[in-house]
């Protein structure tokens, strides 16, 4: 009967993680979506000369809804993907935690690296579902304006995509930089975020339940700005690959392709660009879904 309360209890757990994600993920859409579609602009194009002149011209050639182009498809999915994202990391801690608890009982306390797996633990089991998203987002993002457009909404784009070589060729386009890039960025992120809730009890000399709701916030916006510091790099690979076309029009035959030509032709500055953005739009985002 014990076994049983437990197992009851632990998916009860489980459960509120992958709800308080799906919450937390509606609000990183709403509050980073404007910021998100000028850093992948400036990550895929050269048309731009700033953060600031991208976002002028999408407003005055576009309009301001263009700030939210691509918006349904993560609105549905990155709830998902964080709960998927909170409930994966709790789901490994849980098993650290059970593990250490056999060594050590007085002490199951996860070690730091043993947070960071958990969070790339939790990363690689929402790249299966964030990779596909992402690439239809992207694509709705970077489509020409008006009667030019290739795709009509999410649905349309899906459909095409995988027309195109099949669903893991055309769909899943990308999906191997994208599973480096979730280790990286969620064990970084829940790493970072465990390490200033473990500090400020320890520091203050309290119970981890009893920190501020403005501290949390601020813990969590901080764990974001070192999400996309450690694995930004990545991040733009992805983009470059998710808008490059198919067939005779495809320039980049994979990943390592993709380094190799953006170090080529940009040097270490094509790794960057659209940072500025993307650490803008990270504190709130950020904080806004730990919080929520």
């Amino acid at each position: 009967m014990a076994d049983v309360d437990l197992d009851a209890g632990g998916l009860k757990r489980t459960l509120k993680d992958l709800f308080a994600g799906a919450a937390g993920g509606v609000a990183q859409v709403l509050l980073g979506q404007p910021f998100d579609i000028v850093k992948v602009r400036l990550q895929t194009t050269s048309q731009y000369n700033s953060a600031l002149d991208g976002a002028t011209q999408i407003f005055k050639n576009e309009g301001p809804l263009a700030f939210y182009k691509g918006t349904l498809t993560p609105l549905v999915g990155i709830g998902a993907c964080v709960s998927i994202q909170f409930g994966g990391f709790h789901y490994a801690r849980r098993q650290f935690e059970q593990r250490n608890a056999a060594t050590n009982p007085l002490n199951p306390t996860l070690s730091y690296s043993q947070y960071y797996l958990s969070g790339a633990f939790a990363g690689i089991t929402n790249s299966v579902i964030s990779g596909p998203i992402e690439h239809v987002r992207i694509r709705l993002q970077t489509q020409p304006h008006g009667a030019a457009r290739l795709y009509s909404g999410p649905i349309d784009c899906v459909r095409k995509l995988s027309a195109h070589e099949g669903v893991l060729a055309g769909l899943y386009r990308g999906e191997a930089v994208t599973i480096f890039r979730e280790a990286q960025a969620y064990g970084v992120w829940f790493l970072a975020y465990e390490y200033m809730m473990n500090a400020d009890a320890k520091r203050n000399n309290i119970k981890r339940d009893e920190i501020s709701q403005a501290k949390i916030a601020t813990y969590g916006g901080l764990a974001g700005e070192a999400l996309w510091l450690s694995s930004y790099p990545l991040d733009v690979i992805k983009s470059k690959m998710q808008s490059d076309g198919f067939g005779p029009n495809m320039k980049y035959k994979g990943m390592r392709d993709c380094f190799a030509q953006t170090w080529r032709s940009e040097g270490l500055r094509g790794f960057w660009k659209g940072i500025g953005p993307t650490l803008l739009r990270a504190m709130p985002v950020s904080a806004g879904t730990f919080a929520v």
